[in-house]
């Protein structure tokens, strides 16, 4: 006797007990009875849902059932057996699965049947999906190259290739759709040194979400990438060198650190953007050769790339760096000044607290502390000067100015530590409260917080969330359809800002830049 016997008869506690104990039991004999009701459903919701539980928990225990299932006349069962055959990757269901998709003409079930084969994937798969590689559906094209990224299709390259080129062109590179994404990841995946090349050379894509997609992916595969990105130090244009420190920075890796010191050697870096992006990456690594480096960075007179340098010292500084340091403060000269204003606005607290021993560098350090408007800097450093804990350390934490109180807010997003120092140095002197954000994802969660920003400056070029699509989003958002957005950048390309600007930008600033122009430029985008 069944368990479903008389079932339609019972009422709702019964049959929800029945079908409970089915499932847990995945009981065979009970499949005649859940197909029945399957195809012929009481009606009740919540009863004919729990069938579908229970039905797909029996086929779950039963290979041979969801193969004859994959033949059914009835769509619906059939569509439950390829799902099934997916869920728990019934390998004798691989062929069957892989005919019908030469046969199915309904898009919604081939992606089931292509879902499905995925989750088994069969060592002879790499055929069936690269034959969808170029469908008209994006969702099945990508879920192809997903696939062929998976296998290692190397007859998949070529058609990879074009996915990401076709919209680098120059009218398609405005979108980046799921295949573009999807054709970057499956040639990542693939990692051959063929692949990692053509990743490496189209480090500067067109579309900077595509962009974006390739720095991530070459930053995961690490190591590997670095020898494809290296040779863009002398090669590419200032964009490419840019963003290859930056990956390489990422990566963090000492071959990297190595391949850098070697292209300060050779006179690649001379590009003040370049240059920044170079000390910047050698300062996320931290090699001896590269602290070596970093410390001839000191000589730097622009103060973003001098940022960048002490940022990178403030991570890694060893004695006898933190001594040369204490000495070209020491000095006295024009130099010794700039170095000790960097120290203080990248809040280099490390370096501050060895450097404020020597009295006459503490002094130095404590007069460019004065200057700040930073209320936040102000408070870090009196802090730490109370925790050194001396008779003089605790005197000058006492005679630090107060922080005059901002009457407006800035929202900054940049993915460089040292860039978003110069911009909280800046700003405070403007009279703003800073908002600093690593990524434009960081920079919008200040936006659903609650807080209004006078004015916006983003990055175009950063992780997680890029300063195309943080701009969009601030469009979007009650409050900010009007807000004056800066976009500070590096790229040299008209089609670049010709698509910000479509996305909402009011104005540019190109790195590098004086601190008085961004001022100049703030000043002119509130007043007008």
């Amino acid at each position: 006797m069944s368990k479903l016997d008389g079932f339609r008869e019972k009422d709702f506690l019964e049959q929800v007990t029945i079908l409970n104990e089915i499932a847990g039991s995945r009981d065979s004999s009970s499949l005649p009875g859940l197909l029945d009701l399957f195809e012929k459903p009481t009606g009740d919701t919540g009863v004919d849902y729990m069938v579908v539980n229970a039905l797909n928990a029996v086929l779950g225990a039963n290979e041979d059932a969801v193969i004859q299932g994959l033949a059914s006349k009835n769509p619906a069962f059939r569509t439950l057996c390829i799902r099934t055959a997916g869920e728990y990757a019934f390998k004798d269901a691989a062929e069957p699965l892989a005919d019908m998709s030469g046969q199915e003409t309904d898009t919604d079930r081939l992606a089931e049947i292509l879902a499905a084969l995925a989750k088994i994937h069969p060592p002879d798969g790499a055929a069936v999906f690269r034959a969808f590689l170029g469908h008209e559906d994006p969702l099945l094209a990508a879920l192809a190259m997903e696939m062929a990224g998976a296998y290692a299709d190397p007859q998949a390259v070529v058609f990879l290739k074009a996915a990401v080129e076709a919209t680098d062109a120059e009218r398609t590179y405005e979108q980046c759709d799921i295949t573009t994404w999807k054709a970057i990841d499956a040639l990542a995946a693939m990692a051959t040194p063929e692949t990692i090349a053509f990743l490496a050379a189209n480090v500067h894509h067109k579309n900077p979400t595509a962009r974006r997609i390739i720095t991530d992916a070459l930053v995961r595969l690490g190591e590997p990438a670095i020898p494809h990105l290296e040779p863009l130090y002398g090669q590419g244009d200032v964009d490419q060198r840019i963003l290859a420190c930056n990956i390489v920075g990422f990566i963090g890796s000492r071959k990297g650190a190595d391949g850098l010191v070697q292209g300060f050697d050779k006179g690649c870096f001379n590009e003040p953007n370049v240059r920044y992006a170079a000390f910047e990456a050698l300062g996320r690594i931290g090699t001896l050769k590269g602290l070596v480096c970093l410390v001839d960075g000191l000589m730097e007179t622009d103060e973003l790339i001098l940022m960048a340098v002490v940022t990178g010292l403030e991570r890694h500084a060893a004695p006898g760096i933190l001594k040369t340091i204490s000495e070209r403060i020491a000095a006295g000269d024009e130099r010794s000044g700039r170095i000790a204003h960097a120290v203080i606005a990248s809040r280099a607290l490390r370096l501050f607290q060895e450097l404020y021993k020597d009295e006459v560098v503490g002094a130095a350090l404590l007069a460019a502390l004065k200057k700040s408007q930073d209320a936040e800097i102000l408070a870090d450093f009196a802090t730490r000067l109370d925790e050194i804990g001396t008779e003089r350390a605790k005197a000058d934490a006492q005679i630090l100015p107060k922080a005059r109180t901002a009457t407006r807010k800035a929202l900054a997003a940049d993915d460089s530590k040292s860039m978003l120092a110069l911009y909280r140095s800046i700003l405070t002197d403007l009279g703003f409260e800073p908002l600093m954000a690593a990524n434009g994802q960081e920079a919008y969660a200040f936006v659903e917080a609650g807080e209004f920003a006078d004015v916006v400056i983003t990055d175009m070029n950063m992780p997680v969330m890029d300063g195309m699509e943080l701009v969009g989003k601030l469009r979007a958002s009650l409050g900010y359809e009007d807000v004056p957005i800066l976009m500070v950048t590096t790229e040299s390309e008209g089609s670049q800002r010709d698509m910000a600007s479509k996305a909402g930008v009011t104005a540019f600033l190109t790195k590098p830049f004086k601190p008085d122009a961004l001022k100049a430029k703030l000043t002119e985008m509130l007043d007008g």
